[in-house]
């Protein structure tokens, strides 16, 4: 089995790979953040890339610019990028991964603003609505609408769209959310449903099942029963903690947890909702069983 290990003071938490490593199982790659790289022998799908980190003080006093060779280092290759929202962590390195591998961008109206304004191939861009199937390969995928949580003294931090091109290269608060999505993504083998945000719709998630739930930590802090309520909905096997560090060191740097976010409680609460729990660190990989079971 395989093990990673995080600590942080007077904590450690582990979680054990549920497959061996193989090229014919499912790997899930954590970039810290909400992002993940998704792969097996035939695709590579990555969701809100967020690798670049700037400092606290670069995020809100600077131009926001990804970093082309931590992209090419941690990213290298790509055949679609999913964005859930457009805030700059989720969004900030996805046109320069699409640039570099080929990928396809994939998301909201706000997404593709952005990707233009960082002079992204209009051929590389796939706008949804939401609630349509689309072909990745032998897999597919559907964004499934959903909304941000009201994380900042309890309001939604930077609402609204970008109907045009935001300046190059934007500032934090030129990047609103724009319509949030929570990926559906069926392998043929395995399905994963990616929440990146603390909230989401009871109606949409109700019309999917997900082996696998990369669900957002802090969401418990700003939505009652959300762990419970996720469950309840996906009834998943397996819950992978995200979006439970500040976002603001290296990537390969020791992580510092959001305030806010209690993982112990987190995983204790996923188990007690019948659910395992596998808490990674950054850059962590764990590996899923694609056997056919047919």
């Amino acid at each position: 089995m395989l093990k990673y290990l995080l600590k942080a003071p007077d904590t450690e938490w582990t979680a054990d790979s549920p497959a061996e490593e193989n090229i014919k199982n499912l790997k899930i790659k954590y970039l810290g953040t909400a992002g993940f790289i998704l792969s097996d022998q035939y695709r590579t799908l990555v969701l809100d890339p967020f690798i670049c980190r700037p400092n606290l003080r670069q995020t809100f006093t600077q131009p926001l610019l990804s970093d082309p060779s931590l992209v090419r280092k941690y990213i290298p290759h790509a055949d679609d990028v999913l964005i859930g929202h457009a805030h700059y962590d989720h969004i900030l390195d996805a046109p320069e991964v699409c640039k570099q591998t080929g990928a396809r961008l994939i998301g909201s109206q706000a997404t593709m603003m952005y990707a233009r304004s960082a002079g992204l191939s209009e051929q590389q861009m796939l706008q949804t609505k939401g609630r349509e199937i689309i072909n990745c390969g032998k897999w597919q995928v559907v964004g499934l609408p959903s909304i941000h949580g009201k994380a900042l003294f309890g309001r939604v931090p930077l609402p609204g769209d970008m109907t045009i091109p935001p300046p190059y290269p934007p500032k934090f608060h030129h990047l609103k959310h724009g319509q949030v999505f929570n990926w559906w993504i069926d392998t043929g083998h395995l399905s994963i449903v990616h929440i990146d945000s603390a909230d989401f719709i009871e109606q949409e998630l109700q019309t999917k099942q997900a082996d696998i739930v990369c669900l957002c930590a802090i969401g418990r802090k700003y939505r009652p029963n959300y762990v419970k309520d996720v469950v309840r909905l996906l009834k998943p096997k397996y819950i992978i903690p995200c979006h439970w560090d500040t976002m603001v060191t290296p990537i390969d740097a020791p992580p510092q947890l959001l305030p806010g976010v209690n993982i112990p409680e987190f995983i204790e609460e996923i188990k007690a909702c019948g659910v395992i729990p596998l808490f990674m660190p950054i850059l962590g990989e764990l590996y899923f069983d694609q056997s056919d079971q047919s």
